[in-house]
């Protein structure tokens, strides 16, 4: 397959939009995230909601009244000018100042204080909007401060899932619908050649400053798997006694392994007729078809080499997620460009678990790579860092103060990312440790020398 020039990055049709149309747009896009907060804050009761239900997570109702805070500061106070509603919870509501195992003991918002606070709030932001003007500053440009404040809000909905997975006590949550089924037969990996590609992105007006700026990068020939890896064939490794062999894993992977006693992903266990997980309150036998889900940095990387492969990094993952061989261009999404829609994409935690491998072959990208967007997110081998020509924006703490050794890229977002907050450029990262997230991965490997990539 050969690679046209120049490359380019994808036009983005958002960009172009009237002043009226971006504000619809914002306007939706916070509807949907308030709808959502909602939906998960409104699914207990309020001993639930001031629980801390691990020391990994928040209290479900910081999480709401932070939604708020950062609303406020961002859209309320800087872009609209008006005068602070609750400054004297300004300090309890920053995220760096308070660690997640000590917030309970904050004198938080209690449950009808904080959805009031952010009732008012919302209000005001929405007056903020029908003014605002979208042009004229880096934080009004086409909308961004929204935006910005959208994507905070689903980021944070998203951790709220995840504390309810961590919840214990009878189901509260429930899927509307059961995922799509697989589409059919898979090959089980595909060839992406050498070249260089257009990664990052400087047209996606709402795109955080980790995504910027784009750059040209050179990609060496890989093979990727079409699939993330499923429930089924995790279970061999699991079998073949992957966790007890010191040969498959890091020196960090072994010596984290061991000490936390790990045997299998996170809210798996053993029974005699196979295995089982807790997902949301529901046990049930792991499907075997579906992406795994729950395990670390350190596990995908113990897998992928007991299979004889690796993981991804993440220009190749970018590179086979976007980029488009008989144009040049790297899109906005695998698919090409349009916004994901329900046959794209497993989004929105619309269905509580991923899909079934291959079950959403309108997502595909220009290769044929599968479900790289929703589902699951997926660990790359690439320490997070700021791109060529990065630039803090608009604060320092929401990417920068994170770059360094000690975190992994993740990418493609998972069944609880919200359309509003994944596309093809869009970079997650999180400690090699974590379980807890909906984390999954998908396997790469070289081409072997002589063979003709």
């Amino acid at each position: 397959m050969t690679e046209v020039s120049p490359l380019t990055e994808a036009p983005n049709p958002v960009r172009d939009l009237p002043a009226e149309a971006l504000r619809s747009r914002a306007a939706a896009a916070l509807e949907r995230a308030r709808a959502r907060s909602t939906a998960l804050t409104g699914a207990v009761d309020d001993d639930d909601l001031v629980r801390q239900h691990s020391k990994l997570m928040s209290p479900l109702v910081w999480d709401l009244a932070h939604i708020g805070s950062q609303e406020e500061l961002w859209l309320v106070r800087d872009v609209g000018g008006r005068e602070p509603l609750r400054p004297d919870i300004d300090d309890l509501y920053d995220a760096f100042q308070h660690p997640r195992a000590t917030r309970p003991s904050l004198p938080l918002l209690g449950p009808a204080e904080a959805r009031a606070y952010v009732a008012e709030v919302r209000a005001k932001a929405f007056d903020v909007l029908e003014r605002a003007p979208m042009t004229g500053r880096p934080l009004t440009e086409a909308g961004f401060a929204f935006g910005m404040i959208t994507q905070h809000e689903q980021q944070h909905d998203e951790t709220m899932l995840a504390t309810h997975q961590l919840r214990r006590g009878d189901p509260v949550l429930h899927a509307p619908e059961p995922p799509p089924a697989r589409s059919g037969p898979l090959p089980g990996e595909v060839l992406v050649p050498a070249g260089p590609f257009v990664m990052g992105t400087s047209l996606e007006p709402w795109a955080l400053d980790n995504e910027r700026p784009a750059h040209e990068v050179h990609v060496d020939a890989f093979y990727l798997d079409t699939v993330p890896v499923t429930n089924g064939a995790y279970v061999e490794f699991l079998e073949a006694g992957g966790y007890e062999q010191r040969e498959w894993w890091s020196a960090a992977g072994w010596e984290y392994r061991t000490a936390h006693d790990i045997t299998a992903p996170r809210f798996w266990r053993r029974e005699p007729d196979g295995w089982w997980r807790v997902r949301f309150g529901v046990h049930e036998p792991v499907p075997a078809g579906q992406p795994v889900v729950h395990v670390s940095f350190h596990e995908a990387e113990a897998y992928a080499k007991w299979a004889g492969k690796r993981l991804p990094t993440e220009a190749e993952w970018e590179k086979a997620a976007r980029f488009d061989p008989a144009t040049g261009e790297s899109r906005r999404y695998p698919w090409g460009n349009d916004d994901p829609t329900p046959e794209h994409a497993n989004l929105g935690q619309r269905h509580l678990s991923p899909a079934p491998a291959g079950a959403y072959p309108k997502g595909a990208s220009a290769f044929g790579v599968h479900q790289l967007i929703g589902d699951v997110w997926e660990w790359t081998s690439t320490d997070f860092a700021g791109y060529p020509g990065f630039r803090a924006f608009p604060y320092r703490e929401y990417s920068e103060v994170f770059f360094g050794p000690e975190y992994k890229v993740l990418r493609g977002g998972s069944f609880g990312t919200d359309a509003a907050a994944v596309r093809g450029p869009f970079r997650n990262w999180d400690y090699p440790i974590r379980r807890q997230i909906f984390s999954g991965f998908r396997c790469a490997r070289d081409v072997p020398p002589g063979e003709r990539a």
